[in-house]
């Protein structure tokens, strides 16, 4: 998807507000001609004379027909979300009136938005970058306190200032080795190497703590996948159950239960975490069972996070420590779960306290200590970074920009080492100064741009 210049040219509308009946609709226009548009429409004051910022109450006509009363709100250029002329009328949720109203604008030359063109409008009229605009998105999809606060800081330009300053300070030197390159022959140097082998090495400090940061990025943005897995009967389902707080998962004495994944979302300190509830891991000669023991196996190696449950009441000491050495050798983060604490004896609690510290003991059927296990599943998640309001890369087209960034860096640094020519070091540098600018914007496509917006929902 693309807009030509007429196109961009174009007075658009959609609906704002999500489709189906309600007590309210938003109806969105944009365009040079938005206010003049609906002026012809609306019977109540000359919103052509109003000030922005205004809201007015009347009724949209067609002809002498009333298809309804509206409130409008004016929102005049430069001073809107498109920095084009706005207008938002309110409606009642009627599907019908909906549907009157829009087809009323449709026979007057207003043109569909296409997904996304509000926004993608607000970015070629420079109301924000692109890494800006691409955070709207993820604020109206953040369904967690996390995934909130990461999309607010990135559209405030939180991420973007700090990718803009690194690339200012690029820009500096690569102008100085462009500028060498016209006096050859005089052998003269306008920038210094030590002091660009310091930014650069700076550069690669910063690049490479956003590239670091894209693991909690991706967790606050999709949601932690953690596996709970264990021997049959030793309480996942149970567990499962009790931490979503509703009957989820089939729960039974006879092992084997469990033979497919069962899966839900639940919110933990603002954080989404993905529970998988797995079949149970021991060698058997089920077929189907088995298929869900080697689906368990596969699990839990992409897993971000693995919750292992020990069953109190029928696992000893060196069965937990056999099967804790396995999980420190799979290389997954994981917690120890000690289930059924109300079953074991006060000998094995004390050997499993002595021996592993770390261990949490719970009832998943009784529902202890549930707030102990949440405690240490959010201290694995490690959100210590993000709270102190550092910046953090959810996006995955930044991600893959930086690490380009950071190649190109690394080029610029054997560059020097190497002594190359100057017409090499400056390409490396400018590469660096391209990949950098894909995130914010400086640098794009008009099949980078389709891909973004084409993700939009129709009314942003």
């Amino acid at each position: 998807m693309s807009f030509s210049l007429a196109e961009r040219e174009d007075t658009i509308i959609a609906l704002a507000t999500p489709q189906g009946v309600g007590a309210i609709a938003v109806i969105r226009l944009s365009g040079n001609k938005a206010i003049q548009v609906v002026n012809e429409v609306f019977y109540g004051k000359n919103l052509e004379q109003q000030d922005s910022h205004t809201i007015h109450f009347g009724t949209i006509r067609d002809g002498e027909k009333v298809i309804d009363e509206v409130l409008v709100s004016l929102f005049i250029a430069p001073k809107s979300f498109t920095k084009e002329n706005v207008v938002e009328i309110s409606t009642h949720g009627s599907s019908y009136i909906i549907n009157q109203v829009i087809r009323l604008f449709l026979k007057k030359g207003v043109r569909p938005a296409k997904p996304g063109e509000f926004t993608q409008r607000a970015f070629l009229n420079g109301q924000f970058d692109l890494a800006q605009a691409e955070a709207v998105a993820d604020l109206i999809h953040a369904d967690s306190e996390a995934s909130h606060s990461a999309a607010l800081n990135q559209m405030r330009g939180g991420f973007s200032s700090e990718i803009q300053e690194l690339r200012t300070q690029l820009i500096h030197f690569a102008s100085m080795i462009e500028l060498e390159l016209d006096f050859t022959e005089e052998d003269v140097e306008f920038a210094s190497r030590d002091d660009l082998r310091a930014l650069v090495e700076r550069l690669l400090r910063v690049v490479e703590e956003l590239i670091l940061s894209f693991d909690l990025g991706n967790v606050i943005k999709n949601g932690v996948p953690t596996v709970i897995a264990g021997k049959p009967n030793a309480g996942k389902s149970t567990l499962l159950n009790a931490l979503l707080n509703e009957e989820k998962a089939i729960v039974s004495d006879i092992a084997g239960t469990t033979r497919d994944f069962i899966e839900d979302e639940i919110n933990i300190g603002g954080v989404i975490f993905r529970f998988i509830d797995t079949a149970g891991l021991r060698e058997t000669t089920d077929t189907i069972e088995a298929i869900g023991v080697s689906r368990t196996q596969e699990k839990m190696k992409t897993a971000s996070l693995i919750l292992y449950l020990f069953d109190l009441g029928d696992t000893d000491l060196i069965e937990i420590n056999r099967d804790i050495n396995k999980l420190e050798n799979l290389g997954v983060p994981f917690v120890k779960v000690a289930n059924k604490v109300d079953k074991a004896n006060s000998q094995l609690i004390n050997e499993l306290k002595e021996k592993h510290s770390d261990i949490i003991f719970i009832s998943a059927g009784h529902k202890e200590n549930l707030e102990g296990l949440k405690v240490k599943i959010l201290e694995l998640v490690n959100l210590d970074k993000f709270k102190t309001g550092n910046t953090v890369v959810t996006n995955v087209r930044h991600y893959d920009s930086l690490t380009r960034t950071r190649e190109s860096l690394l080029d610029v640094l054997s560059g020097l080492d190497n002594e190359v020519t100057n017409d090499f070091l400056a390409m490396d540098i400018r590469r660096s100064l391209h990949y950098l600018g894909e995130i914010t914007g400086e640098i794009t496509t008009d099949d980078l741009l389709a891909n973004i917006f084409s993700k939009f929902c129709i009314g942003k």
